[in-house]
C-alpha cells in the first residue's frame, strides 16, 4: 500500500519553528484605504523527512498579524478565509496552494486579526532537500460583502521549513524546519462595489417641456437630462459628487406615471455584490404650480453581481396626482438608499428641472402638500443625514464603500457620481 499511490504520509516527526518578515498587504480598492505594511510571524510545519512518491501536508499558522483589523467595522464569527502560496525549492520546485477555513472569533475594530491554519498537499518526486517558503496570499471577508485583501511579502524571505526526501533505496538528506513566515491581511471587508454600466436611455431627451399640454392629445413626456450635484453624508464625514439625472412621464387619465434615469455609471463593481441587498428611492421634487414630493423608487438587484462586471443601474418609477391647475415642474430630489438593514440619504445642493408639464388637479393631489404625491411619503429627509438603524451602520456603510464620495448603492446596481475632477473612467 504505501508504494502505491502516494499516501499522505507524516514519515518523521513534523517540527515548526517561527519565521518574521516584511508584509504588504493592499485592501481592497473600494475602501478608499492606503497599502499597508507590517511584520507577520509565521510557523510552517511539515514532515522532517519522507520518501519519494509520499504525499505529505504542509501546514501554514499565522502567529502574528501584519495589522490589525483597521477602525471600520467589526467582524463577526466565521467570516474570514485565508488563502495562500508556499514557494517549493531544493530538489523539486512548484508553487503549492494553501487554504484555511472560513472559521474564526468575532474581531474587533483596532484588535489583532485570526486566520485559520492553511493547509496543502504535496507529492514529493526527488531525493534531497526540498525547502518550503510563504509567497502572496490572500484573506476574504464574506460579510458584509465579499472582498479580498492581497498581501505580499516586502523582503527576501527564509524557508520554513525543510524536508529530507529519500528515494527507494533509503538515502536521506537532512534540514530541520525553522519557521515559515506568512503575511497577515488588513482585514478589512469592504467593499463595496461601483458598476460600469449605462442605464437605458428613453431616447433623446428634449427640452423638458410639455409643449403639447395636457388637453393636446400628447401621452408621452421626456424630461432633459440635468446634472445634479448631491451632498452626502457618510460616516466618515460629508462627502459631494454630480450625477445626470432625467425625469420621463406617461399620462394616465389625470395622473403621470414617473420614470427617472441616471444616466451615467463609468466603473465596474470592485467586489461581489449579493442579490436582494440593495434598494433606492428618491422624492421627485415638484414646483411651479404644484407643490410637494413625488416618491419613486426601484427593484432590489435580482441576481449578484460579481467584482469586475458591469452594473445595470434600474429606473426608479411612481406615480404623480396632480394637485393644482397649470404648469407644474418636476426636479431629482432627496435620494435614499437602503442596503443590509441600513439607510443613507443624499441631499442636492441645488436641483434643475428635468421636465415641466400641464397638469389639471387631481382629488387627494399633491398641491401645497408636504408628503408624497399620489404615493408613500417615507425618505423625504431633507436633511442629508444617515439614518441610525443599528449599532453596526458606520462600519457596514463604510464597507459597501460610502467613502470618497463617490459610491452610492442604488437598486441593483451600485451608482457611481461622477466628481467633476474625475469625470474621465481610469
Amino acid at each position: 500500500m504505501l508504494g502505491g499511490a502516494g499516501l499522505l504520509l507524516a514519515a518523521a516527526p513534523a517540527q515548526a519553528a517561527e519565521v518574521a518578515y516584511k508584509t504588504e498587504c493592499i485592501p481592497p480598492s473600494i475602501s478608499g484605504l492606503p497599502p499597508v505594511e507590517g511584520t507577520t510571524k509565521v510557523e510552517i510545519t511539515a514532515p522532517a523527512e519522507a520518501k519519494v512518491g509520499d504525499e505529505v501536508e504542509v501546514v501554514w499558522k499565522t502567529t502574528q498579524a501584519a495589522s490589525n483589523n483597521p477602525d471600520v467595522l467589526d467582524l463577526d464569527k466565521d467570516t474570514v478565509k485565508p488563502t495562500g502560496t508556499v514557494k517549493v525549492g531544493g530538489a523539486q520546485t512548484a508553487d503549492l496552494a494553501v487554504e484555511g477555513t472560513r472559521s474564526n472569533p468575532p474581531i474587533k475594530k483596532n484588535s489583532p486579526m485570526v486566520l485559520s491554519d492553511m493547509k496543502g498537499k504535496i507529492k514529493l518526486t526527488a531525493p534531497g532537500e526540498v525547502t518550503l517558503t510563504p509567497d502572496k496570499y490572500n484573506i476574504n471577508v464574506s460579510k458584509p460583502i465579499s472582498t479580498d485583501t492581497k498581501c505580499s511579502p516586502k523582503e527576501a524571505v527564509k524557508p520554513g521549513a525543510t524536508i529530507k526526501v529519500t528515494d527507494a533505496g533509503g538515502a536521506t538528506t537532512g534540514g530541520l524546519p525553522t519557521g515559515l513566515p506568512t503575511g497577515l491581511p488588513t482585514g478589512l471587508p469592504t467593499g463595496l462595489p461601483t458598476g460600469s454600466a449605462s442605464s437605458t436611455p428613453t431616447g433623446a431627451p428634449s427640452s423638458g417641456s410639455d409643449t403639447g399640454g395636457s388637453g393636446g392629445g400628447k401621452s408621452d413626456f421626456t424630461g432633459k437630462e440635468v446634472q445634479i450635484p448631491y451632498k452626502c453624508k457618510t460616516p466618515i464625514g460629508d462627502k459631494s459628487a454630480t450625477s445626470p439625472v432625467q425625469i420621463n412621464a406617461k399620462k394616465d387619465g389625470g395622473n403621470y406615471g414617473l420614470t427617472v434615469q441616471f444616466k451615467k455609471s463609468v466603473m465596474d463593481s470592485p467586489a461581489d455584490i449579493p442579490a436582494d441587498s440593495v434598494k433606492p428611492s428618491m422624492e421627485v421634487k415638484l414646483g411651479g404650480a404644484d407643490k410637494g414630493t413625488v416618491h419613486v423608487e426601484g427593484p432590489t438587484n435580482k441576481e449578484p453581481i460579481k467584482s469586475g462586471e458591469p452594473i445595470n443601474i434600474p429606473d426608479l418609477t411612481g406615480t404623480y396626482k396632480p394637485g393644482a391647475d397649470g404648469k407644474s415642474t418636476l426636479s431629482p430630489g432627496v435620494l435614499t438608499v437602503k442596503a443590509l438593514g441600513t439607510t443613507t440619504t443624499c441631499t442636492p445642493s441645488k436641483t434643475e428641472v428635468s421636465l415641466e408639464i400641464d397638469t389639471a388637479a387631481q382629488p387627494g393631489g399633491a398641491a401645497g402638500g408636504s408628503g408624497s404625491a399620489g404615493g408613500s411619503a417615507g425618505g423625504s429627509d431633507t436633511s442629508g443625514g444617515l439614518a441610525e438603524t443599528g449599532s453596526s451602520n458606520d462600519g457596514i456603510l463604510r464597507a459597501l464603500g460610502l467613502v470618497a464620495g463617490t459610491v452610492i448603492l442604488l437598486g441593483g446596481a451600485v451608482f457611481t457620481f461622477l466628481p467633476k475632477r474625475r469625470a474621465r473612467l481610469r
